[in-house]
């Protein structure tokens, strides 16, 4: 799917990061499927508030680091913009993670909580990166992604009794029309690509250390 998408970035910048994210993203991994499920389990629900906390409910986020990089100033306002709404997107984690209550005992927390470090520290490196372009692909697949991620997170707050917040960050259909502005030259389209697909690596990865997770606990 990737190399497909970087043959064709040029074409269609925004749509196919859209097809990209929609393929390789959150939304397509089977342990979010099953957290939306009526009968998701509530410690699994709160393993995953705090897992998405770990990762992206400190500051600063990949937005803001990517802002301060300035190696895409192009794209500085939209970033800024996004790096707001991603200020409001924390402190609602942060409300979920307070109602969610401590962190299910889970066999392998060490080695957990080192994955989930590694994670912040593979998207903090692309925020900083100095190659024009890698770091917006991040953004806006970060931006993208985030709207299946948020359907969890409001599925998590219904079942918390928490009144779920506006979501802060840009359309899909924005995010379409500013990637096709901003992936012009080839360079900037490969870079996009790469901080997007990145970025889409580590949640990958993030599911499916949650899906490993909930099945060790159902094994204990």
């Amino acid at each position: 799917m990737l190399d497909n998408a970087r043959t064709g970035w040029h074409a269609n910048a925004g749509d196919t990061l859209v097809r990209l994210v929609g393929a390789d993203g959150s939304a397509a991994q089977p342990q979010r499927q099953r957290l939306l499920g009526l009968g998701a389990s509530q410690r699994d629900l709160c393993d995953a508030i705090h897992a998405l906390c770990a990762v992206h409910g400190q500051h600063p986020g990949i937005a803001a680091t990517a802002l301060a990089q300035r190696a895409h100033p192009d794209a500085c306002d939209w970033i800024e913009r996004i790096a707001d709404g991603c200020t409001i997107e924390r402190g609602y984690l942060a409300q979920l993670a307070a109602a969610a209550g401590p962190l299910p005992s889970t066999p392998g927390q060490a080695e957990t909580h080192a994955t989930l470090v590694g994670q912040r520290h593979a998207m903090d490196m692309l925020a900083r990166s100095d190659r024009r372009g890698c770091s917006t692909g991040a953004v806006a697949a970060l931006v993208l992604d985030w709207h299946a991620i948020r359907a969890l997170l409001d599925h998590a707050a219904a079942r918390f009794g928490i009144d779920p917040v506006a979501l802060a960050l840009p359309s899909v259909e924005e995010c379409v029309m500013v990637v096709d502005d901003l992936a012009q030259l080839p360079a900037v389209e490969r870079a996009m690509s790469f901080g997007a697909a990145q970025v889409l690596a580590q949640h990958r990865g993030l599911w499916q250390l949650l899906d490993a997770r909930a099945s060790a606990r159902e094994a204990a």
